[in-house]
């Protein structure tokens, strides 16, 4: 049960600093927040068989698709660091080095390229927009922050 909980508590830590890193690139360069309503959106269309959109903003709203959002954006934080863990194991919870949480980092950011991204009317790595390469560059660095986190909160609380 420790490993459990220490697990979750990876993914927050992992997650809210993502969100923190979010913040700065906002207030340092201006870059728009997450859409975090438009992901919940995506999110509650799923049960209804609804994968793939041409432009998410135009597909019909949700009620509390900003909470299934957030919702969904920590639980899938959670659900990454269990993966740290299902792999490298509990000692990984006790003594926590880089490595492993920099392979799942990168690795994570084919979930948003070849699922979320075509899910929401992207394109394939975010190739349907203008910014294509600026959103693939701000992915690989928001998910090595990530993976920052992960270790970072590992440490913190082993």
């Amino acid at each position: 049960m420790d490993v459990l909980i220490r697990t979750v508590l990876i993914g927050i830590g992992a997650t809210a600093l993502l969100d923190l890193w979010a913040m700065l690139l906002k207030r340092v360069f201006g870059f728009p927040l997450p859409n975090w309503a438009l992901v919940g959106r995506w999110f509650a269309h799923l049960p209804r068989g609804r994968v793939l959109h041409e432009d998410i903003t135009r597909s019909e709203p949700v009620r509390n698709e900003l909470a299934i959002g957030w919702i969904a954006h920590y639980a899938v934080g959670i659900l990454f660091a269990g993966i740290v863990v299902a792999i490298w194991g509990a000692g990984w919870v006790r003594n926590p080095t880089f490595g492993p949480a920099l392979i799942v980092g990168l690795a994570t950011v084919g979930c948003g390229w070849f699922i979320l991204q075509p899910g929401m009317g992207a394109g394939i790595a975010a190739a349907k927009r203008a910014n294509a390469n600026t959103v693939r560059t701000l992915n690989i660095v928001g998910h090595t922050v990530f993976a920052v986190g992960l270790w970072g909160t590992a440490l913190l609380i082993r």
